[in-house]
């Protein structure tokens, strides 16, 4: 089918393979007990496939979604084999995905005529959020650009240490201040370092703390307030990262962020330790936000770029 056709390298595609394979095992299983004995899709498979992508973390209105399309294709087919529904079920995960989600580059691209690009990564503490940050900012070195890291989550000294280490080892400069300093004061600084060095990018961390709403809202609209001081339309894209491993509490997590904020893309972590991939297909319908990138594994290589059909096909791969 085109619309699979290959774009990610073999190499990647295998990481992506093997990332998704708990949650394609998980699937794999309840669907073939669900088409088990049966010729044809029919009222009882559709119920079973409905509970399936339900437990599989695809959550309750995207299924309904993807459970209507099957319905309109078995009445507008009249008779489908139930050893097509893997296949039908391809289709129209990728079909909806395409409606709802913006974008299927292989690679980000930075607008050239945004320097720095300024990315302000949110998320609770736990997610992968210093992680995704240091795999970033490694990505963005090779591409050639220049990056500065921002150490805007000044609550705990482990998260500016940690963000350190990452600086250190993908070799890009770091500025921080002290445990309990400002972190609006953190992201002036590092645009005023980052215009300096004429650098490209731009990474801030920020708190991880779920905090009240308000709470949440006043601190990111002050460190947005600031940036602006030193780059008018900073910060140009914000970048909530959730732990993929925790279902349907990474639907949670991002419904208080896009209250709280305005929140332009999504990286989904930790794809690789758990059953509950389906969160991403659920995600990237629910929120009209694209979901950048997802984590597929512990290497500095394995934080992809998300491409919808790349993803769709390696869950759905017999």
């Amino acid at each position: 089918m085109s619309l699979f056709k290959k774009i990610f390298s073999s190499d990647k595609k295998e990481t992506l393979d093997k990332g998704l394979e708990k949650s394609k095992s998980s699937f794999f299983g309840k669907l073939s007990k669900a088409v088990a004995g049966k010729s044809k899709v029919d009222d009882e498979v559709l119920d079973n496939l409905e509970e399936i992508l339900v437990s599989s973390d695809v959550g309750v209105d995207t299924t309904l979604k993807i459970i209507d399309r099957i319905e309109e294709r078995v009445s507008r087919d009249k008779y489908m084999g139930a050893d097509e529904l893997n296949t039908i079920l391809r289709e129209e995960i990728a079909g909806l995905l395409s409606e709802t989600h913006v974008g299927e580059d292989t690679e980000f691209v930075i607008p050239s005529d945004k320097k720095p690009y300024v990315i302000m990564v949110v998320g609770v503490n736990g997610v992968g959020k210093t992680t995704t940050i240091g795999k970033l900012a490694h990505q963005f070195k090779n591409q050639g650009l220049k990056v500065v890291l921002g150490a805007g989550d000044t609550f705990r000294a482990a998260a500016i240490d940690q963000l350190e280490v990452w600086a250190k080892r993908v070799g890009v400069p770091i500025v921080k201040q002290k445990m309990g300093s400002d972190p609006a004061s953190v992201a002036f600084d590092t645009l005023n370092s980052a215009v300096a060095d004429n650098a490209d990018i731009v990474l801030i961390d920020t708190a991880g703390r779920l905090h009240n709403k308000v709470n949440l809202m006043n601190e990111l609209s002050k460190v947005k307030r600031v940036m602006q001081k030193v780059v008018a339309d900073a910060p140009h894209e914000v970048l909530l990262v959730l732990d993929g491993s925790t279902g349907q509490n990474a639907f949670e997590q991002a419904k208080q962020f896009t209250k709280a904020t305005e929140v332009s893309s999504l990286a989904v972590t930790k794809l690789d330790g758990t059953a509950k991939g389906g969160v991403v297909i659920g995600i990237s319908d629910q929120f009209q936000i694209p979901v950048k990138y997802i984590g597929v594994g512990e290497g500095i290589e394995d934080l992809q770029v998300f491409n919808k059909y790349e993803f769709v096909d390696s869950f759905f791969k017999i």
